[in-house]
């Protein structure tokens, strides 16, 4: 007989442990307000270091502004504006990410003339042994935009 009170006793905290689990993520659940996208909150880039990633996002993003958009070249023009160089002929590994952020920001809806250019001097100005990747990847960026 106690074994069978003690199976008894088991099987209903059992159940009044999984009634509260329930309960719980049910409250949790509801406690939750539902985000709306009514308003984009804008994006300060400068409120914290700079990151190389952090900053390709805003670019990668088609809703950044133009002025989002010069504020993140500026800032990895000051901080990232050095590729490392070249491994005898071939392009250092990094140079990728530096063809793709050309790629993007002259694909990207809100990019002006301006902001191409400074980019595009900048890195030849800093970076001239990369003269000829840095051509190849701007050429094919400009050719996206399908003028």
């Amino acid at each position: 007989m106690d074994i069978t009170l003690l199976i008894k006793s088991l099987a209903a905290l059992s159940g009044a442990l999984g009634i509260l689990v329930l309960l719980y993520f049910y409250f949790l659940h509801a406690k939750k307000p539902h985000k709306r996208n009514t308003a984009k909150k804008p994006m300060h880039i400068r409120e914290v270091k700079p990151d190389f990633e952090m900053l390709l996002n805003v670019i990668k993003d088609k809703k950044s502004t133009t002025e989002e958009l010069k504020e993140a070249v500026e800032l990895i023009l000051k901080y990232y504006g050095k590729i490392p160089k070249k491994l005898g002929m071939r392009a250092h590994p990094k140079f990728e990410i530096y063809s793709e952020l050309i790629l993007r920001i002259c694909h990207h809806p809100n990019v002006n003339k301006d902001i191409i250019i400074k980019l595009d001097k900048e890195l030849h100005r800093r970076n001239p042994e990369y003269a000829l990747e840095l051509d190849d990847s701007l050429t094919k960026g400009l050719d996206t935009r399908g003028f």
